[in-house]
């Protein structure tokens, strides 16, 4: 997909953050576009800003991690459009806890939405693309889904299993020899509220110290902003790229990994006590 005017976008978690900068920047390329998100605030702000009428533009209020809706949506989208040609799996959680601490109830909430959001979402809308001839699916995993994390272990869960997925994904839609692809993309530090909405649980202490301000020094460390991210996701799209990293911090951590597959945990672990000591 080399171009996006008069194609039609599909883009859960809307409402912020990066989904937001994505639809402002769809639309600017001329795209018809189908947006969503479970907050109707946020969600509400992003279709004042973009000031489209409904011959462009549909919004849905709802939960990736209700199959039912998801599947509605892809239903009414394609019903309201003819077709879809885009599809960004782009909403997403975060969740702090230790595998010891944390609840289950929280665990199948992240997955519910980090996961099982995503694969409801590509399995409703891929016989779509298809039916148009011609699509894309972007899954948004994360550079935790490149190396794990201590107190990230559902995300990373969750991450490690979108990149697996899709990355699966992407073979079978070669192989079949359409005009269909996929692209997993792995953002580092994104300028978004994600961390700041986190749930966290109890005995966060034991790894992090303060896990109030271990929350401020990891948002520090957040130097992409959502309109660059949005850019560097649509350029994948039109070089059909298999995987996306998005900003410096992504590319070193990726590097990081294939040097040392292994040898990075301690490096983790280092930099986490020292942390916890400061």
């Amino acid at each position: 997909m080399k171009q996006f005017n008069d194609k039609v976008a599909v883009v859960t978690g809307a409402g912020s953050g990066i989904g937001r900068a994505l639809a402002h920047q769809l639309a600017e390329a001329g795209a018809r576009l189908a947006l969503s998100d479970i907050n109707e605030t946020g969600l509400r702000d992003t279709a004042r800003e973009l000031g489209l009428g409904e011959d462009r533009l549909i919004t849905e209020v709802f939960d990736v991690a209700d199959r039912d809706a998801v599947y509605g949506f892809a239903d009414r989208v394609a019903g309201h459009f003819g077709a879809v040609h885009l599809v960004i799996n782009n909403a997403g959680v975060a969740l702090g806890a230790t595998v010891e601490d944390m609840s289950y109830d929280d665990f199948e909430w992240l997955m519910g939405i980090n996961f099982w959001g995503v694969v409801y979402g590509t399995k409703a809308f891929l016989p779509h693309l298809k039916r148009a001839g011609e699509g894309h699916i972007v899954n948004v995993s994360s550079v935790f889904g490149l190396i794990g994390v201590p107190t990230q272990s559902a995300y990373n869960a969750a991450k490690f299993a979108v990149r697996g997925f899709t990355e699966s994904l992407r073979q079978e839609l070669e192989i079949e020899g359409g005009r269909v692809s996929c692209t997993s993309v792995h953002p580092g530090g994104i300028k978004t509220n994600i961390a700041r909405n986190a749930r966290m649980a109890d005995g966060m202490e034991r790894i992090t110290g303060d896990p109030e301000k271990a929350r401020r020094d990891f948002e520090k460390m957040f130097r992409t902003t959502p309109e660059e991210a949005a850019r560097t996701i649509l350029k994948g799209v039109r070089g059909n790229k298999r995987r996306v990293l998005i900003g410096s911090d992504a590319r070193a951590i990726d590097s990081m990994q294939r040097l040392m597959p292994t040898a990075y945990q301690r490096i983790m672990v280092a930099g986490q006590k020292m942390a916890r000591k400061s």
